[in-house]
């Protein structure tokens, strides 16, 4: 991939993870997140310009990409942001899920409609479903909003085929991540899939090897 990526929720434990790995392979990564200490922390890392933005907001979001260009051109969108809230249908009140909706899906239609406008043909848009969007027990609100962002992607895949512009999901199932470790039992954190490993698939999904992949569901589960 040439150019330049941006990834969203970049200052999360995936964010980071993906941020190492396309920063390790040259070029520029702008990563965009919440102005705060995390953000700040990721923006150390050399090659990782940072953009201070809230992502459900898309005249955040507008003002953001307008800073992108003066970077230069984005080839690649790694939209990460994302949130998780458990429980069941009767858990489940319009606050949590209009935060899950926000949190999971906006971000994703506000960045990818900015970043769609700028890309030229060649380029890589990379979406983060979750097993659990297509398969098996899960909390309804969560499950119902990253199935939302599984059919989005899908729907900009062949939308955007047209412009030259390839856009992939990849499912996780459980990250091996800090916050996850933290109620996980010692056997489900064995089999947890390390956040470094996603990036390498997120990383060839942009890139030109990958060329020929345009709306796949990439299961990265792991054992989990």
């Amino acid at each position: 991939m040439t150019g330049i990526a941006v990834v969203t929720g970049a200052a999360g434990a995936l964010g980071r993870a993906v941020l190492a790995e396309l920063a390790g392979r040259g070029g520029t990564v702008v990563a965009m997140d919440r102005a705060g200490d995390p953000l700040d922390e990721v923006g150390a890392r050399d090659g990782v310009r940072v953009i201070g933005v809230d992502l459900a907001d898309r005249a955040s979001v507008l003002d953001a990409w307008k800073q992108v260009d003066d970077l230069g051109t984005p080839s690649g969108l790694v939209a990460l942001a994302g949130g998780f809230v458990p429980g069941s249908l009767a858990d489940l009140d319009e606050h949590t899920f209009t935060g899950l909706w926000e949190g999971n899906v906006s971000t994703l239609l506000w960045s990818a409609q900015q970043a769609a406008a700028r890309m030229p043909r060649g380029s890589s848009i990379v979406t983060v479903g979750s097993k659990t969007a297509v398969t098996g027990k899960a909390p309804v609100g969560h499950a119902a909003s990253k199935a939302a962002v599984v059919r989005i992607t899908e729907l900009l895949a062949d939308e955007l085929r047209p412009a030259g512009i390839r856009v992939n999901a990849v499912l996780p199932s459980v990250l091996d991540t800090p916050a996850n470790r933290s109620w996980m039992s010692p056997e489900l954190a064995a089999k947890a899939v390390r956040t470094e490993a996603v990036a390498k698939v997120i990383a060839f999904l942009l890139s030109d090897d990958a060329t020929p992949i345009s709306g796949a569901r990439v299961p990265v589960y792991g054992d989990a």
